[in-house]
């Protein structure tokens, strides 16, 4: 049997390749929300700038966080990609908006490229008690 629940939301963007928005195992307990960048989900255009990519990944997180029954609360740990590192301070900023004390382990990294050219991408791994 599949301990798997794969979670699927229009209010984040579609995958855009071979893998789900986000899957929830263990027991429903624990969800991981696959990479998100700066796509609005309704056009499926990506946002100009790296401050409207930012946004619009957090917001596709916390999108993808609600469909599976939970919020950015329950983050455990963020990975964080920049194609210029440059922008962690900004990352920063958005982040706050998003989350509270205590925050979630994170990681940054800066990277070459992302998918369709995007600025930001960030994943997440949510834990809920129950």
């Amino acid at each position: 049997m599949d301990s798997r629940t794969i979670i699927s939301t229009q209010a984040a963007p579609s995958a855009i390749g071979t893998y789900s928005q986000a899957v929830k195992v263990s027991g429903g307990n624990t969800v991981y929300i696959s990479g998100q960048i700066g796509l609005d989900p309704k056009t499926m255009q990506m946002q100009e700038g790296i401050d409207a990519q930012i946004r619009q990944v957090f917001e596709n997180l916390k999108a993808v966080a609600a469909a599976a029954g939970m919020s950015l609360d329950y983050a455990v740990k963020v990975n964080v990609f920049l194609t210029d590192l440059g922008n962690f301070a900004k990352v920063n900023e958005v982040m706050a908006a998003y989350f509270s004390q205590p925050y979630p382990a994170r990681a940054a990294v800066g990277v070459a490229s992302l998918p369709r050219g995007a600025l930001v991408e960030a994943d997440a791994v949510l834990v809920s008690q129950s």
